[in-house]
C-alpha cells in the first residue's frame, strides 16, 4: 500500500524546483546504489563458484565447458619416518582411489619439509611396482604425457618451491586405486637442547602479487585458483583448491604418522604442540604416532623430544661412504657464554593480510606482546603492520618506557586481518624509513622481527630484497599458524642474519618464543672459522653465520675421511677468541650425509646466482642431482608403465585433488573449485547496468516511472 501511494505521488506532475530536486535525490539513490552493488559482486562471484547443490563428503569439478564431473579422488597418506642422529628419512605414501565409471588423472599440489631432499619415486598398480627415475624436468614431462596419452599408468613428481611440490598420477581405473611412494630425508632441528621435526601436511593459500601477464604467454604446468603475474609466473601451479573437511569423502584427506626415534641417549620427554601422542619405547628406540590414528591432513604434525638433562649432545660427527667418496657431518654446540646485553632498536612486523584471519591473527598478537614484554628501559622499539599497504605506528623507534608501550599494545589488540600480503613495502618500512633512525650510537643493536604465517608465493624476489636493505641489521622470523611457509621463514631469518622460530598454537607460545628472544638478546659467536685436515674440500655452509644462544654449527664435507681433527673458532661476545676442536676418528656411522652435501651444493649454487642477478648454472645442478639421484628446480622423477591399459577411445579425466584448509584458519581463504553457474553474478550485473542506464536518463532530465 505504502509502495502503490509513493508511485501514485511520484506520477503527479510535479513543479519544476520540486522536480529538480527529485531528480537530484534520484540521481543520488541510483549512484548509490550502483555503488553497492558493486561491492557485492564479489561476494556473489564467489557465492557462484560454491554450488548449494554440492553434497557433503563429495567434492565435485567442472570442465571448461561447465559439465558436471564424477566424485574427486579419494587421497589417503602415510608418514613412516625413522630418526638416526640429525636426519630424518621419511617414506611417503600417497593412494589415488578412483570412486568413479571414468579413467582418471590425479593432480596434487602438496608441502614438504623445507629442507626434504626427494630420492626415490615408486608406482604400484596391483601387484605391479614401477621404479622411477630422476630426469631434466622437461624431459620428465614429456615422458608422463607421452605415456598418459597413450593409455598407460605413469607417475611425475616436480618441485615447485623448495618445499612445494605437484604430484600427476595417469590413467587410474575406474573402482581402483594407485600408490606412490615418495622417499626423502630431512636434517632434525636441534637448538636449545630440544630436537624437532615438522611434517606439513597442507599449506595456506599464498598472495600472489605483481600485473597479470599477457594471455598470450606461456602459463605454468598446472590449473589453480590463481592467475599467472609478472612476479608469479607459474602462480597456476601453486594454487591447489582449498577446501574444508566437509567437502570431501569421509575418508579422504587422512594421514597415518609413524615416527620411530634412534635417540642413542635418554630422552626426558616426546611432545607434539598440536597433536596428543602415543609412545612406545623399544630398547634404544622409541616409537610415537598420533593417539588418535589417521588425523586429517590440515595441521602440520610437529614433534619435539629432548634428553635427560646432563646428556645433551655438545658436539657429534657422522661418517658415510658414497661412490667411493667420503662424507662427514660435524655438529658443535658452543657453551652459554655470560651475557653482554646491548640496547636495542627492535622493529615488531606483524601481517594483518587475509590469510592471518581467525586463529592466526590471534597468535600474532600475543606473540607481539611477549615481545614487547622483552624491552628494556635501554631500548626503543616500533610497530608495523602490513596487509595491501605498512602501517607505523610511530614515525621512528621510541623509547620502550611505560606510555609508549601501553600505546603499543593498545594498537596491537585493535589489529584485524584482512586485504593483501605486500610484504616487499613491509620490508622496506622496516629495513628503513620507520624502522631505523640516524644516530651515531654503534653500540646499539637494530632487530627486526617478522611475525607471518609467510603465505607469499614471489620468495625468492623478498630474499634479494632483504639481502641488498639489511645493512648492519639482523632479521628474525615468527611462523604463525599450523601450516606456515618454514622456507621461507627459515631463509628469511638466513639471509636477514638472524633466526627463526614456529608457533603452533596459543598453547605453543611459551617455549619458542622464550627461546627466540633470549637468543636476540646476545650472541654466542661472531666471525666463525672451521678448519679441516684436509684443505680445499667443498664444505657447507661455506661461510658459517653468526651463532646465537642454544644454536649449533653444523658443516657438512666432502673427501674427508675420519681421522684427525676439525677446529672452529669464533669471537665471544667479550671479545675473547673461542675455540674448541672435535675428534673425527670417533665418527659415528650415517646415512644419507651425501644426498645432504648434493642439497647444500645445489642450494649454494641458487644462492650464488641470486646474489650475481644471474640466471643458476642449469647443467652443473642437473648433473649433480642425476649423480645423487635428487630432485631439484631442474630434475623430476617419472615412473612409466610399459603396457597400455586404457582403451584408446575412453575418456581420461583430470581431477586437481584439492587440499585441506589449514586449521585455525578463516573460511574466507577457500579457494573452491568451480561447481556451479555464474547466474548470480550475471544477475548483480544486471541490475549494476540497469543504475547505471537510470542515473544517465535522469541526468539527461528524463523521470523514468
Amino acid at each position: 500500500m505504502m509502495l502503490s501511494t509513493t508511485l501514485l505521488r511520484l506520477s503527479v506532475p510535479a513543479k519544476p524546483a520540486n522536480r529538480a530536486r527529485l531528480r537530484r535525490f534520484m540521481e543520488g539513490v541510483t549512484l548509490w546504489l550502483a555503488f553497492l552493488l558493486l561491492l557485492f559482486v564479489q561476494p556473489l562471484y564467489a557465492e557462484a563458484n560454491v554450488a548449494d547443490e554440492v553434497q557433503p563428503g563429495l567434492l565435485h569439478f567442472t570442465d571448461g565447458r561447465g559439465d558436471w564431473q564424477e566424485p574427486a579422488l579419494v587421497l589417503e597418506s602415510d608418514f613412516d619416518v625413522t630418526v638416526s642422529g640429525l636426519i630424518a628419512d621419511s617414506r611417503l605414501t600417497r593412494r589415488f582411489r578412483n570412486t568413479s565409471d571414468d579413467w582418471r588423472e590425479g593432480v596434487f599440489v602438496f608441502p614438504l619439509p623445507e629442507e626434504a631432499s626427494v630420492y626415490a619415486l615408486t608406482m604400484t598398480v596391483g601387484e605391479r611396482t614401477i621404479t622411477g627415475k630422476v630426469r631434466p624436468k622437461e624431459q620428465a614431462r614429456q615422458e608422463y604425457a607421452e605415456a598418459r596419452d597413450s593409455g598407460r599408468q605413469a607417475a611425475t613428481v616436480e618441485q615447485q618451491r623448495p618445499n612445494l611440490f605437484t604430484s600427476r598420477v595417469a590413467n587410474i581405473p575406474p573402482g581402483e586405486d594407485i600408490t606412490i611412494e615418495l622417499r626423502y630425508q630431512q636434517p632434525v632441528d636441534y637448538r636449545d637442547g630440544q630436537f624437532s621435526l615438522r611434517l606439513p601436511t597442507t599449506l595456506t593459500p599464498r598472495y600472489m602479487p605483481g600485473p597479470l601477464r599477457p594471455s598470450g604467454e606461456a602459463s605454468a604446468w598446472n590449473k589453480g585458483w590463481a592467475i599467472a603475474t609478472r612476479e608469479v609466473p607459474d602462480a597456476a601451479a601453486i594454487s591447489p583448491f582449498t577446501v574444508q573437511p566437509e567437502d570431501v569423502a569421509a575418508d579422504s584427506h587422512r594421514v597415518r604418522i609413524s615416527v620411530s626415534l634412534n635417540a642413542g641417549l635418554p630422552l626426558a620427554d616426546v611432545t607434539s604442540p598440536g597433536h596428543d601422542l602415543e609412545t612406545r619405547v623399544d630398547g634404544q628406540q622409541v616409537h610415537v604416532s598420533p593417539s588418535a590414528g589417521a588425523v586429517l591432513m590440515n595441521r602440520d604434525f610437529v614433534l619435539r623430544w629432548r634428553p635427560v638433562r646432563g646428556r645433551e649432545p655438545v658436539a657429534a660427527v657422522f661418517h658415510e661412504q658414497f661412490g667411493g667418496e667420503d662424507f662427514l657431518m660435524a655438529m658443535i654446540l658452543p657453551g652459554v657464554t655470560p651475557d653482554q646485553v646491548l640496547p636495542r632498536d627492535l622493529i615488531f612486523v606483524i601481517d594483518t593480510s587475509g590469510s592471518m584471519a581467525g586463529e592466526s591473527i590471534r597468535q600474532a598478537r600475543l606473540a607481539l606482546g611477549r615481545g614487547l614484554d622483552t624491552l628494556s628501559g635501554e631500548d626503543r622499539f616500533n610497530v608495523i603492520q602490513f596487509n595491501s599497504q605498512p602501517h607505523a605506528l610511530f614515525m621512528a623507534p621510541v623509547a620502550a618506557n611505560g606510555n609508549n608501550l601501553a600505546r603499543a599494545r593498545r594498537y596491537v589488540d585493535r589489529l584485524q586481518a584482512e586485504g593483501g600480503t605486500e610484504m616487499a613495502s613491509a620490508l622496506s618500512l622496516a629495513l628503513g624509513g620507520a624502522g631505523s633512525e640516524a644516530t651515531d650510537d654503534a653500540a646499539r643493536v637494530r632487530q627486526v622481527v617478522f611475525i607471518t604465517d609467510g603465505a607469499v608465493s614471489n620468495e625468492a624476489g623478498l630474499f634479494r630484497q632483504i639481502r641488498e636493505q639489511l645493512g648492519d641489521q639482523r632479521l628474525f622470523t615468527v611462523g604463525i599458524g599450523s601450516a606456515p611457509n618454514m622456507h621461507f621463514m627459515r631463509e628469511a631469518a638466513r639471509w636477514g642474519r638472524g633466526t627463526y622460530t614456529a608457533v603452533s598454537n596459543p598453547t605453543d607460545l611459551g617455549g619458542p618464543l622464550e627461546a627466540l628472544f633470549a637468543a636476540m638478546e646476545a650472541l654466542v659467536l661472531t666471525g666463525l672459522q672451521t678448519r679441516w685436515p684436509v684443505a680445499g674440500q667443498e664444505v657447507f655452509p661455506e661461510r658459517p653465520g653468526d651463532l646465537f644462544r642454544g644454536e649449533p654449527l653444523i658443516q657438512v664435507v666432502r673427501g674427508v675421511a675420519p681421522e684427525g681433527q676439525m677446529a672452529v673458532s669464533g669471537l665471544a661476545p667479550d671479545g675473547k677468541r673461542w675455540q674448541r676442536t672435535l675428534d673425527l676418528g670417533q665418527a659415528a656411522g650415517g646415512t644419507g650425509l651425501h644426498r645432504r652435501w648434493a642439497r647444500a651444493k645445489i642450494d649454494s649454487l641458487l644462492d650464488r646466482a641470486k646474489v650475481q642477478g644471474k640466471q643458476p648454472d642449469e647443467d652443473q645442478i642437473v648433473r649433480l642431482a642425476m649423480a645423487h639421484s635428487l630432485m631439484s628446480p631442474f630434475t623430476s622423477f617419472v615412473a612409466v608403465d610399459s603396457k597400455p591399459v586404457r582403451p584408446g577411445d575412453d575418456l581420461l579425466v583430470a581431477d586437481s585433488v584439492p587440499t585441506l584448509l589449514p586449521a585455525g584458519t578463516s573460511a574466507g581463504m577457500l579457494r573452491y573449485p568451480q561447481t556451479a553457474t555464474l547466474s548470480p553474478l550475471l544477475i548483480a550485473l544486471g541490475l549494476v547496468g540497469l543504475m547505471f542506464s537510470a542515473a544517465i536518463v535522469l541526468l539527461r532530465g528524463r523521470v523514468v516511472l
